[in-house]
């Protein structure tokens, strides 16, 4: 689930943290957490992870429960047993079948411009709709 990443810290099953927590390396969640994180690297909640937080993270693994955000710099994956209850924002995201989440998904490809602005502009460039006509409806006759 790591994807070769060494965890340097861990919240085991049983065990229950609330506060503030924020590491440099990567953090595994097995048990329970309440409050705030921040980790330069991987944040992984596992399969009996119980989360409620908003996460800024470079990878985010979710296989177990979170209730909040997750901003991650490169990419997020959602495990079958993961369940979400928050927004997520990341350049990728992989979701495998049985996840089940609520909340917006914002995909930005790794763009740093604003996601919305970005897709009006690509709408907006190429070729201009007639104008002052609207597209017929095609009428029906009633067969006999």
């Amino acid at each position: 689930m790591a994807r070769n990443d060494q965890i340097n810290s861990l919240i085991g099953e049983g065990s229950a943290f609330e506060g503030k927590f924020y590491i440099a390396g990567s953090l595994q969640i097995d048990g329970k957490f309440e409050g705030e994180i921040k980790t330069e690297d991987h944040l992984i909640i596992g399969p009996t992870g119980k989360v409620k937080t908003n996460i800024t993270a470079r990878r985010v693994t979710v296989a177990g429960t979170l209730i909040g955000n997750i901003d991650a710099q490169e990419d997020v994956y959602l495990i079958e047993t993961g369940r979400v209850l928050g927004n997520i924002v990341t350049p990728k995201i992989h979701v495998n079948e049985g996840v089940v989440t609520r909340g917006t998904v914002t995909i930005t490809g790794g763009q740093k411009k604003d996601i919305a602005k970005l897709i009006e502009e690509s709408f907006t460039g190429g070729p201009a709709l007639p104008e002052g006509k609207a597209p017929e409806k095609e009428s029906r006759r009633k067969s006999d």
